[in-house]
Formats: structure tokens, sequence, C-alpha cells
């Protein structure tokens, strides 16, 4: 007994001992395995991503924007460079794309290309928000003047100064030497014009002063819309640098200290492997539904089919299509800085054709519908950008294949709904049949080609024509009819 309770022990400890080098030697194993597959990644070249962002800024580009940021940050690059060549677009979506610039851990650079190229308008907000700004040659930047649809009152042109105070005529104002000149009174439009521009003029200074760019140059080109070539950006200090390709941008950026949200990051970039970001699908898709005159089709099906599928209903088909279409064309119009009056117009143009449709009028009402669609057409969407505007084209043609469809298709079904019913018990009743044999109150009549089972009165007799009161089944029930068949 006591030999036996000694050895246990011992085999206990040798058990404990071995398991403790097999777990050394996993974990020891786990590590250089580690090693080995972190050795390459220490041995491989800085890694620079690159996204392009073409045509007007708009909320598919926004969500490019983000996507690329997210990326970057997955993959731990060491740049992203967001290469431009844009003529503006809309104030939501630029500022979503700087704000994804500057809540970026990644450094984010901006760099106008192609050659011919320019960063215009939004453009311009989106370079002075990235740490490290260049242009290609033959590019421009500026003109970022904010307007709405049309102009915004009270803002100077390109090149315009801003009209002075002057002072009033004494002989007209009876004012005397030493007084200040009276100021007229800024209307609400102009108060308007002059809130947006200061805004524009805060906020592209504050990019400016984060990364120690000219905001002199950046608020003369928000108030009177100026513009600078590439080698006048870089002498006024809005841009780094010119370089004529991506392997020179790299060279360039080497060593240079950028801000990020993550903090300040010196970029490693020299031999950087370029890798280009594609837009995802949803981005793509976005883009082609942020096209206002693709969102006012689908808007314009989804209603058409849903009016069909109310005025007949069971048809299940155009029913669909137009939920579908109409559920898409309203998220589009959500992205898009809409006009709600514009909106309405066209929805009460819709009302008023509707109605001529179904309550003729002799075009009055349907006139009507279609000047307020036009105008509603023309207004719905609120920006300068042309990109971002509803063409006359898809108006004018629009509004012509409402008036052809809501007027002729949707009247033609609506009098074939008020036509009498052409099959069936309720078709029979009311309608005269002729007495082929008729004993003792029945017999058999002749009615829509066909031999019929019959009762009535006793005064029938073969020849002579009766009216259908209802049927009994199979039965026809009859009364007397004052035409009589020849």
């Amino acid at each position: 007994m006591n030999l036996r309770s000694r050895t246990i022990p011992r085999w206990r400890h040798a058990l404990y001992a071995m398991l403790a080098v097999a777990g050394a030697a996993l974990f020891g194993a786990a590590g250089m395995a580690q090693d080995e597959a972190e050795a390459p990644a220490r041995g491989a070249p800085p890694l620079a991503m690159v996204s392009t962002i073409t045509g007007a800024i708009g909320p598919a580009t926004a969500r490019q924007v983000a996507d690329a940021v997210a990326s970057a940050e997955e993959r731990r690059a060491d740049v992203l460079i967001l290469k431009i060549d844009t003529p503006g677009g809309l104030v939501t979506s630029t500022r979503e794309i700087i704000s994804s610039i500057l809540e970026s851990d990644v450094p984010v650079a901006g760099y106008v290309a192609p050659a011919g190229g320019h960063a215009a308008s939004a453009g311009t907000y989106i370079i002075y928000a990235t740490g490290i700004a260049a242009m290609a040659p033959g590019t421009n930047i500026g003109a970022a003047t904010p307007v709405s649809i049309g102009g915004m009152p009270g803002l100077p042109s390109p090149g315009e100064t801003p009209a002075r105070d002057t002072p009033r005529d004494e002989d007209s104002s009876g004012a005397g030497d030493g007084e200040k000149p009276a100021s007229a009174p800024k209307s609400n439009e102009d108060a308007m014009a002059a809130k947006a521009t200061n805004d524009a003029v805060a906020h592209i200074r504050s990019l400016a002063e984060l990364h120690g760019r000219n905001a002199d140059w950046a608020e003369e080109a928000v108030r009177e819309g100026a513009s600078l070539s590439a080698r006048e950006a870089v002498e006024q200090g809005v841009v780094e640098f010119i370089a004529s390709d991506m392997g020179e941008l790299l060279r360039l950026m080497h060593g240079r200290e950028v801000v990020t949200a993550a903090g300040t990051r010196v970029l490693n970039t020299e031999g950087a492997a370029l890798t280009e970001i594609e837009p995802g699908a949803m981005t793509k898709l976005l883009a082609i539904l942020s096209n206002p005159n693709v969102a006012f089709i689908l808007m314009l099906i989804g209603i058409y089919g849903l009016i069909f599928e109310f005025s007949n209903p069971g048809s299940i088909g155009p029913g669909v299509i137009g939920a579908i279409s109409l559920l898409l064309g309203l998220y589009a119009l959500n992205q898009l800085p809409l006009d709600y009056a514009g909106l309405a117009l066209i929805l009460l143009g819709l009302a008023l054709m509707i109605a001529e449709a179904f309550t003729p009028s002799f075009g009055v009402v349907g006139l009507g519908g279609v000047v307020a669609f036009v105008l509603g057409g023309a207004m719905l969407i609120d920006s300068d950008q042309p990109e971002f505007q509803l063409s006359w084209g898809t108006i004018g043609g629009t509004a012509a294949v409402s008036v052809i469809t809501l007027v002729l298709i949707l009247g033609y079904a609506w009098r074939a709904q008020r036509k009498p019913v052409a099959t069936g018990s309720e078709e029979m009743t009311g309608m005269e049949v002729e007495v082929l044999d008729w004993a003792n109150g029945e017999g058999h009549v002749w009615a829509h080609s066909e031999r019929w089972r019959a009762r009535g009165p006793h005064s029938l007799a073969p020849g002579t024509m009766a009216r259908v009161e209802r049927l009994d089944g199979l039965t026809l029930i009859l009364s007397d009819a004052p035409t009589v068949h020849e």
C-alpha cells in the first residue's frame, strides 16, 4: 500500500511535465509561424490606394469615398489618393466626402488629374480637405462660389466686386457732414445669399487652416469665383506641388507630415505599390439612380403601375412593378436636393390629368394638369449643376406620355367599366327572346342562338316575343313583351 501511494504521485508529476513541454513547443511553433507570416509583410513595399472621382459630385461619389476610406483603413494602406476631375456638385454630398476624409485614420491625398482636368466648385473644397494636395500640369482649381438653381441672388458673379455702400447725396437725403450713410435694407434673398456665402467661406477657411494652406485665396475663390492654374496654385500655397504622374506624386509625398484622425503621420510612399479601388455594385447602382432623369421616370412608372393596379384589381404585374419602381424612384430623389413645391406640382398635375380621364371636361382640367406637371418638373431638383437637373426633353416627353396614357388608356378603361355586363345572368336579364313552343306556362325559347327552357305567363304563344326577368338555374323566367315577332 505504501509503495503504491508513493508511485502514483510520481507518474502524475511526469505527466504534468510532459504536458508543459508540449504546450511550450506548441506556443513556440505558433510564434514562429506568425513571425514567418509577418516577415513577407514587413518586407513588402508601402501600399498606396487610388480612388478616381470623375464627373459631378453626388450621393454615389460620397458613398465611393466612404468605401475607399474604409477599404484603405482595413488594409492599413500608407496613403489613399483621390484622383479628382470634377466640375462641382451637391453641397450635401461634398460635406459627406469632407467628413469621410477628416475622419480617416489613413492619410488622404488629393490629386487633380489628368492634364486638362479641374477641381472646380465642390472639388476645391475636397482638395482643401485632403492632407496632401497636388495637381497635374494643365489642370486648374477654383470657382467655388455657392449658387442655387438659376443662380443665388445677391452673390457677385465671378470677377465682379460686391457693391459697397456709398454716401447718400446730401441734397436728397438732408444728412449733414459727419453722419454715417444708411445702408439699404437687405431683402430675404440677399440675406440668405449672404448666409450661404459666409458659411461656405468659414468652412473652406477652416480646412485651409487645418492643413496650412492659403485661406485668403480660398475665400476669394468662394466670394469671387477665382480660379488658378497648377503653377499658380503651387506659388500661392493652395497645393503642395505639381506631379505629372502617380510615380512622381508618390516620390514627392514621401517623408511629408500629414494630419489624420489618428494623429500626425509621416508618409512612407517611396516605391509604393499602387492599387486602384473600384466602386462597388451598390455605388454603381446609386450612380444610376441618382441621375434625376432616371429617378423621375422610375417614380412615374411606379405611379402609373399603381394606378393600373387599382383600376384593374388582380392584375398583380403592374402593381408589383409599380411598387418597386416607385420605391426606387423615391429613394433616388431623396438623395438629391428635392424641391417639395415642385414635387407637389407634379402630383397635382397627375391628379388633374387623371380627373380629366375619368370626368371629361373638354380639356380644361387636363390642360391645367399638364401645366402643373411641367412646372413641377422644372422645379423638382434644386441644384445649379446640369447633371442634377431634369432635362427639358425628359419633362416634355413624360408630360406627353402622361397625357396619352392617362387620358386615352384610363379613359377607355373607365368607359369599359361603365358598359353593361356582356356575360352571365346580369347580361340576360331584360333581353327579349323568341318563344319556340309553349303550353301551360312553360316551354322553350330561342336566346343567344341556343334553345332554353323557360317559364312564364300562360298567354305566351309560339312565335311571340317575351322578356327575361331573371334566371332560375338554367331556366329563364319570362314576362310579356310588347314586341311581336313577324
